[in-house]
């Protein structure tokens, strides 16, 4: 697919900002966020360096697209958290952890933000949007 995909080790908001900014210089960049206690707590300069350096960026919460980020895709976290109380509930009851099944997310959630997108000079295809869960305008 000529995709080439660049990790990025970082351990603060310096080597996020110096990350960005590298790959950034290149064409046709793109910024997978993925779920970590370090992204979450830079969500918003995650969110700016994707707006300065006008990278598309797919983030691992809902949450951080509407902060600002362009899409989310991914586990929808309320059900998973409603499973997590079922699996509770039964334990208390008296069932054995070991004996209940463990179980994959079954919903998944399309989120865009159609204001990032613009300021992106990104043109969503309408059949994409119609897919969407959410769409934030």
């Amino acid at each position: 697919m000529g995709i080439e995909v660049t990790p990025a080790g970082i351990h603060d908001s310096n080597e996020i900002k110096s990350a960005i900014s590298s790959f950034a210089a290149r064409d046709s960049g793109g910024m997978i966020v993925l779920p970590h206690v370090l992204t979450w707590t830079n969500e918003n300069l995650l969110i700016a360096m994707q707006l300065r350096h006008h990278l598309p960026a797919i983030f691992s919460s809902a949450g951080s697209v509407a902060a600002g980020g362009l899409v989310f895709y991914g586990n929808d976290f309320e059900e998973s958290f409603r499973k997590t109380a079922q699996y509770v509930n039964r334990i208390l009851r008296g069932e054995r952890p070991s004996d209940l099944p463990v179980q994959q997310p079954t919903k998944y959630m399309l989120t865009f933000n159609l204001k990032t997108a613009k300021a992106l000079s990104l043109d969503m295809p309408p059949t994409l949007l119609a897919r969407a869960d959410e769409v934030i305008e």
